[in-house]
Parts: C-alpha cells; structure tokens; sequence
C-alpha cells in the first residue's frame, strides 16, 4: 500500500515499482528507489540490515560536498558501488526563507536552474541508471531530504519510461507523507524551527510548473536529453523501458475484509492522504492531506463501521459506514446506511476494487435490514458522480451548504441505493 519503506532514521525512502504506462505496463518493483539522505544510516543497525536486504548495487549521492563533509555519507560497503554527483551548483537555504515565498514558482525555478547548470551530472546519473537497469541490479539516488534533487532525476526517469505526466506529479508529491517527520527532525537537530512554511513541502504545483516550463523552453523532457546532455533519448528510454517495465499482472488473490481496530487509525490517515495526493496532481478538488487524523477514524469506528479491504497480504482499500448522516441528508429514520471515503492505494489496487468493496460495504448495510445505501460527492466532480450512477446509485437531490466541521460549507450531490 506504502510506497515509503519503513525505517527509523529515513523518512522519504520509496520504491518506483508499480507506476504503469498507458500501454499496459508498469515499473518493476524492487528495482528503482529514491531517497532521503543515506548519511543517516549507521552500520550495525536494524536500518543498516533492512538497507542492505534490498540488494541495491549503486548509490547515487546528488548532495553539495559541503553537505556531505557537515552530514556524513552511507557507510562503505563491498556490496554497492557509490557515486557523487552534486547536480545543484547555485545553492539556496530553504529554511531560512521568509514565510511569504510560495513554494510552485519559488521552487520551479531553482528546478530549472538545476536542469541548466547540472548537465554534465544529470547526464551521468542517468547513464548509472540506464546500466543498473540493463545488468538487472537495483539503485537508489538521494539528496537530504529526497524532495527536490531527487525529486527532479525522479521525474526525468519516469517520464523516460512513459508514465504519464500526473503520475510523476503525484510521485513528487508524496514526499507530503514525509514532511512533519522531516520538519521534525530538522527542528531537533538545529534547536530552531524553519522560518519558511514551505519548508519539506511538495505541492504539486511545483512539478507542475517545472515541467510546463521544461516542455516549453525544449518542446519535451526527450529534447532536453538529447540537446542539453548529448544523450541519445529515444535509446535511452528503449534501454530503461525494456530492463524496467514488466506487465501488469492479469491475476490477484481474492479481496479479503477485515473490520478496522483502533490501531488501524494510523494506516487509515496514511491511506487518504495518499489518495488526496493521486487526486490533486489529476487536478481533482475533492480531498486534501491532513484533512482527516486518527481521531476521525477512531470516532467514526466508535458510531459506524470502518472496514480494510487486502489483496494477499497488502492493504488496498478502506472505506466507512455511518448509521446516520444529518449534515447531508437531514433527520432521517433508520432506514439506511451511509457510505463514506471509500478509498483505494493508488496504483497497486487489483482493477475493480473499488467496486467490489461499494458491494460489501451494501452487504453490511443489507445485513442489518436496512433497504438503503446513501453517499454523497462533491457536485464539482462529475466523473466520481458517473461512476456511482454505473454502480446502480441514483442521484436523489443536492445539498448545497453540507458542513463537516472542517472548514466552509460545500455543495454536495445525494446518491441512493434501494438494496435487495
């Protein structure tokens, strides 16, 4: 479910496996990672273990000298070569920023500064890249906090192996997931907050706007290869697509269910948040991160019903049943169930989930004899109001002004379900 690999002392370390292609294919899992500093690493450790139990053959490090003197470097090992290669040659100090800088433009622009002055590095780390994936061995490439270095090499790659432009938004963005943990850090580390509220922050209006802007000055990500790094791209993204893509799979195990505990909550924010994040970078302004804590999840454990939906061993959906539901629908008798966030883990869910867990979720609303299922959405999303209409929900009216004490009201659509 969590592209974030666990470990104590990284934050933003995450694997690329798993992200598809509009042809049916995605990137090979356990072959590609991206991280944030692997100076922090110490041998002897259960996150030296679980670093080495990965297999990764080359380390790519796009950090400053000066970053590398004052922070430490991952531990030299026989089993992975390491490379330097400092990309950013016009440093800047994030936190020291004033609060009022927007992080879009602010950080698009030292983007392209980077794209500009660290060709003969770029050049090389995508050359390790390409060999890594053509001798089959795994690789990571880090900076400090896995966001900006990274996250730029993150998007030339994918965009290399053909995923779509909202994906590699929506991957930028994930450091998202990371940000309080890394802010944390800092502030213990220095004994000092962050002056810049942007700080460990990755819209995605940042990859956005350093795309667009890439696209415009090159006409392509493949241009920009090809004249400002003396690369061959259309042999590069051959080289990458046939050593790293693989086919979907075409089989799953069946779903299984499971009704959520109190320590679930941490899972469950974790889940939405990442689906707020696949949301905003397809342009869809229906969710945001942090919008819900485990407080919501418990509370909602406590007066309804929240279920976990596995494939196997993996977590691929959740989603919440209310008994009652006044902000939307108004008093109304026990005659229905009330289905909320139903929410899918972008990219690795098997196809069809999230309408064979809409069926269980009415199969426990039939089980108390109830006739109704009941949900809403936002009227500004039509697409998510089309695909409940497929699922046999009728739209029964609107609430314009629905309140969920997070904020001002908004507009909703009321679906309805009349349940066998």
């Amino acid at each position: 479910m969590d592209r974030h690999i666990p470990f104590d002392a990284l934050h933003n370390f995450r694997d690329l496996g798993g992200y598809t292609t509009p042809d049916g294919r995605r990137i090979r899992p356990g072959r590609l990672y991206r991280a944030d500093s692997l100076g922090k690493l110490r041998e002897g450790t259960p996150d030296w273990d679980r670093f080495l139990s990965l297999g990764i053959r080359t380390v790519i490090d796009l950090r400053h000298p000066w970053e590398i003197e004052k922070r430490g470097r991952i531990p030299d090992d026989t089993s992975f070569g390491y490379h330097h290669l400092s990309i950013e040659h016009r440093p800047y100090n994030q936190p020291a920023l004033p609060p009022e800088v927007d992080p879009g433009p602010y950080l698009a622009e030292r983007y392209m500064e980077v794209a500009e002055d660290g060709t003969k590095e770029i050049r090389r780390a995508l050359e390790l890249v390409a060999d890594a994936a053509e001798s089959g061995q795994p690789l990571v490439f880090h900076c400090a906090s896995g966001k900006d270095r990274t996250g730029q090499l993150a998007a030339l790659i994918l965009e290399l192996l053909g995923i779509p432009e909202p994906t590699v938004i929506e991957d930028y963005s994930l450091t998202e997931l990371a940000t309080e943990a890394m802010v944390a850090a800092w502030t213990a580390r220095e004994g000092r907050e962050p002056t810049w509220l942007g700080f460990g922050r990755a819209p995605a209006s940042v990859m956005r706007t350093f795309l667009a802007s890439m696209k415009k000055r090159y006409g392509s990500i493949e241009n920009y290869v090809t004249q400002e790094l003396s690369l061959d791209a259309e042999a590069l993204a051959t080289t990458l697509r046939t050593a790293l893509l693989e086919p979907n799979p075409t089989t799953f195990p069946p779903l299984t269910y499971r009704r959520a505990t109190p320590s679930d909550a941490a899972t469950l924010v974790r889940l939405r948040d990442s689906a707020a994040l696949w949301q905003l970078a397809r342009g869809i302004d229906q969710w945001k991160p942090g919008e819900k804590d485990e407080t919501h999840f418990r509370t909602r454990m406590q007066q309804g019903e929240v279920w976990l939906a596995h494939t196997g061993p993996h977590l691929t959906g959740a989603w919440e049943i209310w008994w009652e539901d006044e902000a939307a629908w108004g008093p109304r008798p026990a005659d229905a169930g009330y289905i909320h966030r139903l929410m899918t883990t972008p990219h690795t869910a098997p196809p069809g989930t999230g309408r064979k867990m809409l069926a269980e979720a009415e199969s426990r609303i039939t089980a108390t004899g109830r006739p109704y299922a009941r949900l809403d959405c936002l009227s500004s999303n039509p697409q998510l109001r089309a695909y409940y209409e497929a699922a046999g929900y009728k739209v029964v009216g609107e609430q314009s002004a629905k309140q969920d004490g997070t904020g001002s009201p908004y507009a909703v659509t009321l679906l309805e379900k009349r349940l066998a």
